[in-house]
């Protein structure tokens, strides 16, 4: 192991134990374990899911490496900025099938075309946030795990009518307790939750979402579906019991398969009929059915982790759509994501959580460089004075909004030079 670290520069202690090192450390070793099978062909799918800007910098020079030392990469990802920094050849599968190849010059655009099939708008069309009172507060929020271990520790947070807070990170630190406790599946230990003056520290999660809240949780199969329900059933489970679709206790079977018919057109629910049981959708088509259940009903707050998590490029412009104008309904959002491209495209405010507490919360246009160097734990008063100084480096001229992007500029401007 020694060997493969020295040669690649991976800086991996060989006697560190795995749980306590960064989630991009843990990434090299497994590479490590891979190359010392000897492995000639590597395949990495979704490698930086977890994985901070700069870390994601990091593994594709590291990728580069093995590379030039023969090895062969299949780099699976739906991060259209990595698959042009990285790929030599582009290879787009569309439902199962291979709809068509790109070289690496193709723009984001033309490659989420293919993905999807027609054209795509990438970015998130949305007017500056008008937003009101702040009817949401957390307030010292702590949350022990079954260890004893604050996974929350001591948190903070505001969201006002018509803005969107979208809490950034690392996967587990501590965002998806946050949420949990939100909603009731979990207990604190300390602090308050106030939702519209109504305490909701205490309340079971069927008050909560009474109360008004959409919740989109982390984990689809598990939190928000039930999977021997059919595709109606789910479509209508924490509104079951109230009108229209039950009257003096007894359940209006027409109503509730009307409701589910409109919603899996509105939301492009890919299903043989809305009588299949939700466990035999693909895992994108889970997420949609979630979604429009959470998602069209009068909400006072909406809280979706990980939203867009295994939808192709066409339903996350729908997805991104329907949260902002959810905003501009006048409704708080909470939106956590660790797709930083989501993040920046969504956010009017950043929260980024670290080891359970909230670094800083920033705007949304926040430079990139300094939210990924908050995602690793770094203060924001020392981010900012070292992505100042990382942009000092690069030469402002000549700067892109992130290293992948500036590894792009230099590519084309390479390719332009060839073609002269």
């Amino acid at each position: 192991m020694q060997e493969i670290s020295d040669r690649f520069g991976f800086e991996v202690d060989p006697d560190a134990m795995v749980e306590d090192i960064p989630v991009g450390v843990q990434q090299r070793v497994e590479i490590i374990k891979a190359l010392s099978r000897d492995a000639r062909v590597l395949i990495l799918d979704e490698p930086t899911a977890v994985l901070t800007p700069q870390e994601t910098d990091e593994l594709i020079a590291i990728m580069r490496q093995l590379k030039e030392a023969g090895t062969s990469i299949v780099f699976i990802t739906h991060k259209l900025r990595e698959v042009r920094a990285i790929a030599d050849r582009i290879t787009v599968i569309r439902r199962g099938k291979v709809v068509g190849t790109a070289d690496p010059s193709a723009s984001e655009t033309e490659l989420a075309s293919l993905m999807v099939g027609r054209s795509v708008e990438l970015g998130v069309a949305k007017e500056p946030a008008r937003p009101g009172d702040a009817t949401f507060r957390v307030r010292d929020l702590s949350v022990l795990d079954d260890a004893g271990t604050a996974v929350v520790d001591d948190v903070d947070l505001d969201v006002a009518r018509g803005e969107i807070l979208v809490v950034a990170g690392v996967q587990g630190n501590g965002q998806t307790e946050l949420t949990e406790t939100i909603v009731g599946l979990r207990r604190p230990v300390a602090g308050s939750i106030v939702l519209d003056g109504t305490e909701l520290v205490g309340r079971g999660v069927s008050d909560v979402l009474g109360a008004g809240v959409g919740y989109v949780p982390e984990d689809r199969s598990t939190d928000g579906i039930i999977g021997t329900f059919s595709v109606e059933e789910n479509l209508v489970l924490d509104l079951v019991s109230s009108a229209p679709y039950s009257r003096g206790g007894a359940i209006s079977r027409p109503t509730i398969r009307s409701n589910a018919e409109q919603r899996v057109v509105e939301f492009d629910v890919r299903t043989q009929s809305v009588e299949a049981p939700a466990g035999t959708l693909s895992g994108g088509n889970q997420q949609k059915v979630v979604l429009a259940r959470e998602m069209s009903r009068p909400l006072r707050l909406l809280i979706a982790s990980q939203p867009t998590r295994g939808l192709d490029v066409g339903s996350i412009e729908f997805v991104h759509q329907r949260i902002v104008a959810e905003r501009d309904k006048g409704t708080p959002v909470i939106i956590v994501s660790t797709e930083l491209d989501e993040v920046v495209a969504l956010a009017d405010r950043i929260a980024v959580m670290y080891r359970g507490r909230v670094v800083g919360v920033v705007p949304g246009d926040t430079d990139r460089d300094v939210l990924g160097l908050m995602m690793a734990g770094v203060p924001l008063d020392e981010a900012v004075v070292q992505a100042a100084q990382h942009h000092t480096t690069l030469g402002e001229a000549e700067r892109a909004p992130s290293g992948i992007e500036a590894e792009d500029a230099a590519a084309a401007a390479s390719r332009e030079e060839e073609t002269q």
